[in-house]
This record gives C-alpha cells, sequence and structure tokens, in this order.
C-alpha cells in the first residue's frame, strides 16, 4: 500500500441495517480524490459491531464497486479466529487485493509467539494475498513488540508483508520501517500525525478522514516531498486541530461519519454502543469545521 488509502465507513440505515447502495458512489468519491486503495471494514468501518455476513456482503459491494480499479483490502480481524478464517478465505474468493487483521481483542495474546500463532492461522486462509498485521493498541489492548512480531511472523507467514500501524511510537514505526532493509510494507494509521510517519519513512498511509478532506493530506505530502516544511507542517496542524479539537469534542466515530454528509455522501449513523450525533451537534460540528477553516477542504 502507498500513498492515500481511506478507511471506509460502512453505510447503514437509521435502522441500523447495512445500506449499500451508497457503497458505489463512495468508491466513485475517493477515486475522484486520488485514493490508492480502499481498507474495508476495519474501525472506521466498524467492524466489532457487524456480523460475519454483513461484513462479507460489505466487502463484496465495495469489490464490486472498485471494479478492478482500485485495489480493497479487507480487513478479516475478529474475537473469534474460526470467524476471522471464514472473512480471510471469503476475501480471497471474492477479489480482494490483500487483507489485514486485528489480534483477538477479548481474550488478548499474552505474548508475540502467541499473536503470530494466532495470525497465522488467519493468513493461512488465504495464502495467495498479502497479509497485514493491523496494530492500533489504543483500542485493541494489545500492545506487543512490533520488530519482534515481523521478525517471527516472517518465519511462520509466508504472505506477510506488513503492519498497518496507527500508533504515535513512531520511534517503533521507523525500526519496523528499517527492518531487514526495508522489507515490509509499512503504512502510517494516525491522520494528525501524517508528517511524522513520512518523516520516518511511511510507505502510505491509512485514516478515515481521509474520505472527507484528501486534498488536504495531499498537499501536504506534496509540500513534506518538497521540502516545503513550514507549509505542510500548517496543513498537518490544521489536521491535528479538527481531530484532536472539534471530533474528540463530538464523540469520533460518530463526528467522522456526519462529515461525509458535508460532501454529498449519507454514510447513516453508527451502530450501539456507539451513540449518533444528534441534528443539532451535526450542525454545530459543520459551523465549526467551518470557522476552523477546515470545511474548505471538503468540497
Amino acid at each position: 500500500m502507498t500513498g492515500l488509502v481511506p478507511a471506509t465507513f460502512t453505510p447503514m440505515r437509521e435502522d441500523g441495517s447495512l445500506n449499500l447502495s451508497v457503497v458505489a458512489p463512495m468508491v466513485e468519491h475517493l477515486l475522484a480524490r486520488g485514493a490508492t486503495a480502499l481498507f474495508v471494514c476495519g474501525s472506521t468501518g466498524e467492524s466489532a459491531a457487524m456480523t460475519t455476513a454483513e461484513r462479507m456482503a460489505t466487502v463484496e459491494a465495495f469489490i464490486a464497486a472498485a471494479a478492478g480499479r482500485i485495489p480493497v483490502v479487507a480487513h478479516v480481524g475478529h474475537t473469534a479466529l474460526a470467524d476471522a478464517r471464514d472473512l480471510a478465505a471469503h476475501a480471497q474468493r471474492v477479489g480482494a487485493a490483500a487483507i489485514a487483521a486485528l489480534p483477538p481483542f477479548y481474550v488478548k495474546p499474552a505474548s508475540v509467539d502467541v499473536l503470530v500463532a494466532c495470525m497465522a492461522e488467519i493468513a493461512a486462509a488465504a495464502p495467495a494475498l498479502p497479509f497485514y498485521y493491523y496494530h492500533i493498541p489504543g483500542l485493541t489492548g494489545v500492545n506487543l513488540d512490533m520488530v519482534g512480531f515481523l521478525r517471527k511472523g516472517s518465519e511462520r507467514i509466508p504472505n506477510l508483508a506488513g503492519i498497518k500501524y496507527s500508533s504515535p511510537t513512531l520511534y517503533e514505526f521507523l525500526a519496523c520501517v528499517a527492518l531487514e532493509d526495508g522489507r515490509f510494507n509499512m503504512v502510517f494509521g494516525v491522520d494528525e500525525m501524517l508528517l511524522s510517519g513520512l518523516a520516518a519513512g511511511a510507505h502510505g498511509a491509512v485514516g478515515s478522514t481521509f474520505n472527507m478532506a484528501a486534498p488536504l493530506y495531499h498537499e501536504a505530502m506534496a509540500l513534506f516531498a518538497a521540502g516545503k516544511l513550514a507549509e505542510a507542517q500548517r496543513l498537518q496542524t490544521l489536521s491535528a486541530q479538527m481531530v484532536l479539537r472539534l471530533i474528540a469534542k463530538y464523540r469520533p466515530l460518530p463526528a467522522l461519519k456526519a462529515m461525509m454528509k458535508f460532501v454529498g455522501l449519507d454514510c447513516g449513523p453508527v451502530r450501539l454502543p456507539q451513540v449518533a450525533l444528534t441534528p443539532a451537534e451535526i450542525d454545530a460540528l459543520q459551523r465549526d469545521l467551518d470557522q476552523m477553516g477546515f470545511l474548505a477542504w471538503m468540497r
């Protein structure tokens, strides 16, 4: 994975059922804004609140809408490894370009060896696809040595491609990038620290705010590549203010999903135990974004 990879939302109706009719226009929107791949059914896609059948249907909808124009990476992690294996095999069968998996996050792997064993079972169900470990300790509570995981994982997981690294621990990310002469595809997953990830050698980035504000990040990346650091930092600061002040203020995923309405795509509410924004909160969020100057990047 390289460039900007949006972590897609799963569109839902007001009653909480899937609304997959929104997937096709969502894919067209993301293609038009320079997405290089799609990361489907991850944390942003509310996979932990979805049934296995719903996750399969969602992956199929994105692959159909992409129609070979852009790779679809299917997140298949699950608390039950048997379900994760079923999701992995399904992703390979229906044409996903790669798979990724969170660790089991209720009963957590206690060591790197156990984590490798879990991921090896999942990856083996889709041996033809590149496999990415999804490292997001802030949500899973699994915070093991990622350098050790890559070293040991490469011995047991033939299709191990890299890590979707959604943690601010840049010293470890840098070590993973450098490991074995840059063998692994390391993609960074902290939107508000994208420039830091690039400076640490990220090959690409996966993020939720790329769904609605990709132009800001594309420009920041171009400025960074051109050596115009101060200008790139100005845009990264705007991203950080949006994520850490506004999205946190209004509840992260409910706010992000509501923001898709501002680009003309109604992805519906979130599922319990998350709570959707009220109409008044959505109006206030829009005013705050506009006052910050961020809304202009979403048009």
